[in-house]
C-alpha cells in the first residue's frame, strides 16, 4: 500500500530531503501543508523529508518553518505543483502501445515500475536492466538469475570529420582519408599476438587505425599503442555496437508465477 505513490515522489523530488537537501539518508513522506491545518493526501501536497527535518517541522505551516529560507520555500512550492511531463509522455505512449497489442491474439499483461521494484526488493535481486525485465508483473520466485548476460551498447560508427581543430577552429591534424588500412578499420575487435618486445603477449580489444599500419589497441586493461597490423587478427568487424557479458544478470532465468 502506498508503494506506487512513494516511487512517484522519489522521482519527483530526486530522492532528496526537500528541506535540507540531504541525500542517501532514510526519507519519510511529509505533508507540505500539515493535515492538522487542512492539508490533503494528494501527491501535490506530499514531499520527502529526512527524520530530523520532519520532526522539526512538525505541525508548522511551511511558510513558518522556512521563513528564513525564502528561496527554498519558493522552490518547494513550485516543485510541488510541477508535473512529471516526460513521464506523462512515456505513460501515454505505453497505453497506446498496450491498446494496439490487445488487438492481437497474444495474451497481454501490464505492470508498473513500482511493482517491478517491489518484486525485486522482496526477492533480494540486484537492479539491472535484464533483472528488472524479469521482475515485471505477478511473480512468486525467480530462479537462476545469477547468470552472465550479453549486453549490447550502441557505440556509433565514428565521425565524418576528418580534420582535428584547435580551440580557435584552425586545423591541427588530419585523419586518414580512407576507412580501411591493411584490411582493418577503427572499431574492429581484434586479437593481437605480439611475439617479442615490451608489448609481447596476446592483446584483445578494439583498434584505432593509423595510415602507418601501427595501430592503437583499446583493451580492458588500457590502451596499448604501436601494435603492427601484421600481428592483428579480426575477431569482429565494427558494426556500431559494443558487446560484453555482464554478471549478476539473467539470460535464461526460469520464472515461477
Amino acid at each position: 500500500a502506498g508503494y506506487e505513490v512513494r516511487e512517484y515522489l522519489l522521482e519527483k523530488w530526486q530522492r532528496t530531503c526537500a528541506y535540507c537537501g540531504a541525500t542517501d539518508v532514510p526519507l519519510e513522506i511529509e505533508h507540505i501543508v500539515p493535515r492538522s491545518l487542512g492539508g490533503s493526501n494528494r501527491v501535490s501536497n506530499l514531499t520527502f523529508a529526512c527524520r530530523p527535518c520532519n520532526q522539526r517541522k512538525g505541525h508548522q505551516p511551511i511558510e513558518t518553518f522556512l521563513k528564513n529560507q525564502p528561496a527554498r520555500l519558493r522552490k518547494i512550492q513550485a516543485q510541488a505543483k510541477a508535473p512529471l511531463r516526460d513521464a506523462a509522455v512515456v505513460n501515454a505512449t505505453r497505453w497506446a502501445l498496450f491498446e494496439r497489442l490487445k488487438t492481437t491474439v497474444l495474451p497481454v499483461m501490464t505492470g508498473s515500475g513500482g511493482h517491478t521494484k517491489y518484486n525485486r526488493r522482496r526477492l533480494g535481486i540486484p537492479k539491472t536492466h535484464a533483472l528488472d525485465a524479469a521482475c515485471v508483473g505477478p511473480l512468486d520466485a525467480l530462479h537462476g538469475w545469477s547468470r552472465p548476460t550479453l549486453a549490447i551498447k550502441a557505440t556509433g560508427r565514428g565521425s565524418y570529420q576528418r580534420t582535428r581543430l584547435d580551440r580557435f577552429g584552425f586545423p591541427r591534424g588530419y585523419l586518414v582519408r580512407q576507412k580501411r588500412i591493411h584490411g582493418f578499420q577503427t572499431g574492429d575487435r581484434v586479437i593481437a599476438q605480439v611475439p617479442s618486445g615490451k608489448k609481447a603477449g596476446a592483446h584483445i580489444g578494439r583498434i584505432a587505425v593509423r595510415a602507418s599500419g601501427s595501430f592503437n589497441l583499446q583493451t580492458a586493461q588500457g590502451v596499448v599503442q604501436g601494435i603492427s597490423y601484421r600481428h592483428c587478427r579480426v575477431v569482429q568487424r565494427a558494426d556500431g555496437y559494443g558487446y560484453s557479458f555482464t554478471l549478476t544478470q539473467t539470460e535464461d532465468a526460469r520464472r515461477v508465477a
